[in-house]
């Protein structure tokens, strides 16, 4: 069985139509009997962003050679996984903070990424990295939303090699009915699911 790391950063959890659109995602996934899915809930987790001792310990640690302390846990889990899921909601252009810690949580040299004479290098498993997500408005061609442009390079970065962004759009305009845009975006979940 091919194993998916789940990251799910929708704030408002339960009624997180981000949540939903993953949930959809991740039921589609089940179906198939081919996936074993560890769900990490970065609300429930005590992240800590890079700031006085908890970064020089990080750079003590990097220096020693230490790669099997717990702080890099994060690290070693999704370079592990064969597959990445990550939902959070649209906010302030991109997504919410607390899944920006946790990627800078990720970014260890010599275990999601190795850098030489020659440049960057992704270390991570996983083979393609899908993002769920929920915007009021409609941002998808739009220079303004910097959440899936982000998580993609990101993927370069870790040498995920595939990268697919589901957005259910405009839910709060008014003009369409919510449940048809939500509809909308499951459809597309379930087609990105196929070839998953």
């Amino acid at each position: 069985m091919k194993k998916v790391l789940f990251v799910d950063c929708c704030i408002r959890r339960e009624e997180s139509r981000s949540k939903e659109l993953a949930d959809h995602f991740i039921a589609e996934l089940q179906k198939t009997g081919e996936y074993e899915i560890e769900t990490l809930c970065l609300m429930d987790e005590n992240l800590s962003y890079f700031s006085d001792g908890f970064f020089l310990q990080r750079e003590r640690l990097l220096a020693e050679g230490k790669m099997d302390h717990p702080r890099f846990r994060y690290a070693h889990q999704f370079a592990a996984a064969d597959k990445i899921v990550i939902a959070a909601p649209f906010w302030d252009l991109s997504f919410p903070a607390l899944l920006k810690v946790y990627i800078e949580n990720l970014c260890v040299d010599g275990i999601t990424f190795h850098t030489d004479e020659h440049g960057l290098h992704g270390l991570c498993k996983a083979d393609h990295m899908v993002f769920l997500t929920a915007r009021g408005a409609i941002y998808t061609d739009s220079p303004l939303e910097q959440g899936s442009r982000y998580l993609e390079q990101m993927a370069v970065f870790f040498g995920i090699e595939k990268y697919d962004c589901v957005a259910a759009e405009g839910l709060d305009i008014g003009v369409w009915p919510v449940e048809e845009l939500m509809d909308k975006a499951k459809a597309q979940a379930t087609e990105v699911a196929k070839t998953f």
